[in-house]
């Protein structure tokens, strides 16, 4: 996966993704104790920067591709199914049965085919393969797989041009991170466009395996796969193809408590006007409460997602929302 895959992507993606802007206010520089630019992708459509990957997957498949399959949470899925439908492709998706509603309904809502499963005792890489191999389906995997990463990665050139144009020419890059697609999108796409940018993985406690495998010098699984509000970025482990990119390129990885992404996600919107969902605020949250973990006088974070349920979302602004 390189930097001309990322270019190809952003050709490809021209016209049909959101150029997502980078978001500032005072107030948030405020609580930092640095300047804070806040890369918008719950402005993406679908909500979240999956959109960018799914897209560029479909757009790259052959004109008789039969149809495609992924198994997501909920943010892959919604991009899958979008991109699916705009080039008259059926979608199936395998989504945990604990995904947020919001995500399962949205998914649907875009035309997919959805089937659940149960993230504690079944594996979906194989509900995935036996799926594929029994329809014939193309299996889009959510970031373990070249060209979504290579979508992903318009992210980065996005960020690369926007910190320019605002000054901002070094620093920490903090990215949300399951996976790390998005992360080693961003991270390839920096290395060629602003290499004084370092992109740097953030997690939940409990759940740090990229931080854990950064570490180490080898891939760390979780212990678990479920049991987070970070939905959007539980995985079992870093990609056999992510790693390696963020292990080359990557700062160390900073892990933060999930309470801190409810303070991120009301502060995001009483600021920001931003709606964000735990695992699309944590960068944030890294940048806002754990200033000590960053270098520079400026930090750019990627708002990756906003699809929360309204409950969860309203349980962050009553905790933390101004009184």
């Amino acid at each position: 996966m390189n930097i001309e895959m990322i270019r190809a992507a952003e050709t490809r993606l021209s016209g049909h993704a959101v150029r997502t802007p980078l978001l500032s206010n005072p107030a948030l520089d405020g609580v930092a104790g640095r300047r804070v630019l806040v890369k918008a992708e719950a402005l993406q459509h679908t909500g979240s920067f999956k959109f960018r990957g799914a897209w560029s997957a479909i757009s790259a498949l052959p004109a008789d591709t039969p149809g495609v399959i992924a198994f997501s949470s909920g943010n892959h899925a919604q991009g899958i199914a979008r991109a699916a439908r705009a080039h008259d492709l059926p979608a199936l998706i395998v989504m945990p049965e604990d995904a947020p509603k919001a995500k399962l309904d949205g998914t649907r809502a875009l035309g997919a085919e959805v089937v659940t499963f149960d993230r504690a005792s079944h594996d979906r890489d194989e509900i995935g393969a036996e799926l594929s191999a029994e329809r014939g389906l193309t299996l889009i995997k959510p970031f373990d797989e070249p060209q979504v990463i290579a979508g992903q990665g318009t992210t980065g050139l996005e960020i690369a041009a926007q910190a320019a144009e605002a000054g901002v020419t070094e620093g920490d890059v903090l990215v949300c991170c399951g996976g790390g697609g998005l992360t080693a999108g961003i991270a390839r796409a920096l290395e060629a466009e602003a290499p004084a940018l370092r992109a740097r993985p953030v997690e939940p406690v409990g759940f740090d395996d990229v931080a854990r495998s950064l570490r180490s010098g080898g891939i760390e699984r979780n212990n678990r796969v479920s049991g987070s509000i970070c939905d959007a970025i539980i995985t079992p482990s870093p990609g056999q193809i992510t790693f390696p990119i963020m292990q080359h390129l990557c700062g160390p990885g900073i892990v933060i408590p999930e309470e801190d992404c409810l303070r991120a996600m009301a502060l995001a919107f009483a600021h920001l006007k931003l709606v964000l969902e735990p695992g699309g605020a944590i960068a944030l949250a890294a940048a806002l409460f754990h200033p000590d973990a960053i270098d520079g006088d400026a930090v750019i974070v990627t708002a990756s997602g906003g699809n929360v349920d309204a409950a969860l979302f309203q349980t962050a602004l009553t905790r933390y929302g101004p009184s």
